[in-house]
């Protein structure tokens, strides 16, 4: 699991290391996938676990722990429970109480994760103000729809442009200059300012 150093804060790899070798997982470490930070699948009754390269080692930690916890459910239940249901939600919060330590993650991380954890979500990404924090220490500094002004001109991966309109309860309102269509962009969907 030496592999691992550069992806995870040192004092949880011991920790990550025991719990993969106790399930038995097969870890995989993938190139950046849009919709998707990590996963776990079962393949012939073998655990697989992917997880993005290029997450900071906050995010991997995270995303780690909460695949890993999908994996100790599917071994306890099968497939008899949801898989964000309360079983996961107990086990992931256990699991991640071993890091929740200012040796493991930075003071705001900290802070902002303990809310999370008392009713974690399916994807870090769903809670706006974990995602925030957390992205703060990403690699790569990335625009987000967030950080542009109303009436901002954009555009997205896919090239398509686009006009920033207010925010609704928690995405952006955006029409597509071309087509008029209205689209609804969460927060941090990265974006690439055209004015």
């Amino acid at each position: 699991m030496d592999a691992l150093k550069v992806f995870l804060p040192a004092p949880s790899l011991q920790k990550i290391t025991d719990w993969i070798n106790e399930l038995d997982v097969q870890l995989n470490i993938k190139n950046p996938r849009k919709t998707k930070l990590g996963d776990f699948k079962v393949v012939k009754k073998t655990l697989f676990i992917s997880i993005n390269n290029d997450l900071n080692l906050y995010s991997f930690l995270i995303t780690l722990t909460h695949e890993l916890a999908h994996a100790f459910v599917y071994v306890k239940y099968k497939k008899e429970v949801l898989p964000h249901g309360n079983q996961w939600q107990e086990i992931f919060k256990s699991m991640m109480l071993n890091f929740l330590n200012p040796a493991i993650f930075p003071d705001d991380v900290l802070k902002v994760l303990s809310i999370h954890l008392k009713h974690p979500k399916a994807s870090t990404c769903t809670d706006v103000n974990l995602a925030t924090i957390l992205k703060k220490y990403n690699h790569k500094k990335a625009l987000t729809i967030s950080d542009i002004k109303d009436g901002g001109i954009f555009s997205t991966s896919n090239g398509k442009i686009f006009k920033k309109g207010r925010q609704l309860r928690k995405r952006y309102k955006c029409v597509e200059c071309t087509s008029n269509k209205v689209y609804l962009f969460h927060p941090l969907a990265e974006v690439i300012l055209m004015q």
